[in-house]
């Protein structure tokens, strides 16, 4: 298939495009290249594609493609909670305007990057399937929510849309991203001797690595009309249903001489659940996630030290919320966050 990948130069889409390259299909990217730049190691394999930003696509980007990834967003908490009004320009408004471009120009499937994150304070210790009641407690879950409820009215019978809850992603990736729970610790341990918790440890977190959710994506795209059409998917594994403290242990265990310190310093975090995967399996035979939390933090750990991250780039360059306003002061984006 001929595949438009949007945000194909992020955390995630930089692992997910050599995947369906390597399974046959040809992929065109979309991206406005905000985070282009926060590279650790090597050159990444980036197919040809549209440099655009989400909110000026038009119906000639996605003409003559047989389906949509989408994956672009303004990707985590902090970052929505600053700025909620772009949150919901970009990560629904603009989202929802792609589908339905998408739908003019008869494109077939639409997979849609959506979060476990819109269970929020799930409350209880049971397991979560994707029927559970949605209790989005961020800018960012709620824009997810919102898209879901958008493309569900738009599905036909000649457009399907997919709704792809990935569990937290974790993983190395050429475009790094730090700011997410395991990659996160392991870098303040490789960097501090410390891996540093600021909550009480307590809350549930569903941990994905960033390869498993390339192959969840490529496995939704191939699979039979009928085992996906408007359906929503929770992608990991059981598990990988982990607490915080849990994660942190993993993190001492990978990484040599490091100490844990769990501060409690930022109270409990409301967000909290377990999730169960068991409807993606069972609509696409075979498939298992394959990497635990403990092969993440070596894998991780690996690639720090091989490819020498500072505290400056670990900080800086692979936080979303601190690159942005570095290249806000300098002049390279705007207060809408478009560059110039």
């Amino acid at each position: 298939m001929r595949v438009l990948l949007t945000g194909h130069k992020g955390y995630l889409g930089t692992v997910m495009a050599p995947v369906l390259t390597t399974a046959g299909h040809e992929v065109v990217g979309l991206d406005s290249g905000l985070f282009a730049d926060c590279v650790l190691g090597g050159t990444p394999l980036d197919p040809p594609g549209h440099d655009v930003d989400l909110r000026d696509v038009t119906l000639a980007h996605v003409s003559d493609v047989d389906a949509v990834i989408h994956l672009a967003a303004l990707s985590n908490d902090p970052l929505g909670a600053l700025a909620p009004e772009l949150t919901y320009d970009i990560n629904h408004r603009a989202a929802v305007r792609l589908a339905r471009l998408a739908r003019d120009a008869g494109v077939k499937r639409f997979l849609y990057a959506s979060t476990c994150s819109v269970y929020g304070a799930s409350g209880g210790d049971g397991l979560v399937d994707e029927d559970a009641p949605l209790r989005p407690a961020t800018p960012y879950a709620e824009s997810k929510v919102l898209v879901e409820g958008d493309l569900h009215e738009l599905a036909d019978d000649d457009f399907t849309p997919v709704y792809l809850r990935n569990a937290t992603a974790f993983g190395y990736s050429p475009r790094l991203r730090a700011d997410i729970v395991l990659n996160n610790l392991v870098g303040h341990a490789y960097l501090s001797g410390e891996v540093l918790v600021l909550s009480d440890g307590t809350p549930w977190r569903p941990l994905v690595h960033a390869a498993d959710i390339a192959k969840a994506f490529l496995a939704a795209l191939e699979a039979p009309r009928e085992a996906v059409h408007d359906k929503a998917f929770n992608i990991g594994t059981e598990r990988n249903n982990v607490t915080v403290a849990e994660i942190a242990a993993e993190v001492v265990e990978a990484v040599p001489g490091s100490r844990l310190r769990i501060t409690g310093e930022a109270g409990a975090d409301p967000r909290s659940y377990r999730v169960d995967f068991a409807r993606f399996r069972k609509a696409i035979p075979g498939f298992e996630c394959a990497w635990t939390v403990k092969d993440g933090a070596l894998e991780l750990i690996e690639a720090y030290q091989r490819h020498g991250l500072t505290n400056d780039s670990f900080e800086r360059k692979f936080t979303r919320l601190a690159w942005l306003q570095d290249r806000a002061r300098g002049g390279a984006v705007d207060d809408t966050l478009r560059q110039h």
